[in-house]
């Protein structure tokens, strides 16, 4: 019989689990506690829990993340990981220190059906749906890398006295790495629930953030089952112009989006939603695209952040030169909208956006490098 992955779970999933397995309820929140706020993976090292039950879940179950194949480390100190998900599949997390906090960027599909026309991923094809223990496994595997990475060697992760979330290096996760989130909802549901948990990660939603490309009915869906801080990829100030950038706002127009945004932030932990934009040269970088953003945003409270491209040679595209970005920031912010432009961190690990890169099965057969 396979063993089971706990890290496929959550709180209500450990406790059908126990209701399978014939143990408490309260073992769940044991489980929990073990695994993701003191990272251990062997449950011979779970004291609180009796000897019988310990040698039991040796045969039942096991805590299992992607394996870590590559690891690199700018010199920023951004820290970029390749973790193989098997079939030659591959998908990257990039963790991003700063003075404050440290945030994270996971992935949630391997490939992307998404197909936006400035991200290589979208070259490659869609693969596959990460699994629960995939997506929550790159935090498992990054927050307790990094942990022992900062700690003395007497201050392991197996003792409870020595571990609370008041311990974390990860301190913000963003969902924009590889794939659609909202397109692996059933998966991605899970494990930002575990991202919460005060008995996991403890993040507040404030700082838990999904990127979506604007699948209009699962933003709906967020609200009501998870509602964490929402990033839209906007890209574009027009339907005509998003039609070939986004294809997905063929299905789901900026009409239809903007009102699922502002639905949304009827349960948002923020009074915001975070636009981002990618500055293409030529392309969405005018004047006339800045005015029709602000005509397009009135009615959503919001910032927009603005990304310089990182150009990869089959796009056909080219980032906006600093001058353009400069007036677009302006024209932005005069109208009241806060707007910032996105710091390049990690470029010389390919870990800046749009250079998320792994060695990954590609659909068309063209050799390219794979974006977030």
């Amino acid at each position: 019989m396979d063993k089971v992955n706990l890290l496929n779970f959550d709180l209500s999933g450990l406790e059908d689990l126990c209701a399978d397995w014939g143990e408490k309820p309260f073992r769940a929140k044991q489980w929990m506690r073990w695994i993701h706020q003191f990272g251990v993976s062997d449950f011979s090292l779970m004291t609180d829990l009796p000897a019988a039950l310990r040698a039991r879940m040796n045969s039942l179950a096991e805590i299992v993340a992607p394996t870590m194949t590559s690891s690199h480390q700018s010199s920023d100190g951004t820290c970029k990981w390749l973790f193989d998900v098997g079939a030659g599949n591959a998908v990257e997390s990039v963790y991003i220190p700063e003075a404050r906090r440290g945030t994270l960027c996971i992935s949630t599909q391997a490939g992307c059906a998404v197909n936006c026309r400035f991200c290589s991923t979208g070259r490659q094809g869609f693969n596959r749906n990460l699994s629960v223990a995939e997506i929550i496994g790159q935090l498992w595997f990054a927050e307790f890398n990094l942990r022992r990475n900062t700690e003395s060697a007497n201050a392991q992760a197996h003792t409870q006295t020595t571990r609370s979330t008041d311990d974390r290096v990860v301190t913000n996760v963003v969902l924009m790495g590889m794939g659609e989130p909202l397109l692996n909802y059933d998966n991605v549901v899970p494990a930002l629930r575990l991202m919460l948990d005060d008995r996991a990660y403890g993040l507040s939603r404030r700082r838990v953030t999904l990127s979506t490309s604007g699948v209009v009915p699962m933003i709906d869906r967020l609200a009501q089952d998870c509602p964490v801080a929402l990033a839209v990829s906007l890209h574009a100030p027009t339907d005509q112009l998003r039609d070939s950038l986004v294809p997905l706002n063929k299905k789901y127009p900026l009409r239809e989006l903007m009102a699922a945004c502002r639905r949304y932030l009827e349960f948002a932990p923020r009074d915001y939603v975070t636009f981002e934009y990618c500055m293409l040269d030529g392309v969405n970088d005018r004047e006339i695209d800045a005015r029709a953003l602000i005509d397009l945003v009135q009615d959503v409270p919001c910032k927009f952040n603005l990304i310089p491209f990182n150009p990869y040679p089959e796009s056909g595209l080219r980032t906006s030169s600093v001058m353009a970005i400069a007036r677009f920031t302006e024209t932005l912010q005069n109208a009241n909208i806060v707007t910032t432009v996105r710091k390049t961190r990690g470029d010389d690990i390919n870990a800046a956006c749009g250079q998320l890169v792994g060695e990954v099965k590609n659909r068309i057969k063209i050799p390219v490098r794979v974006a977030a």
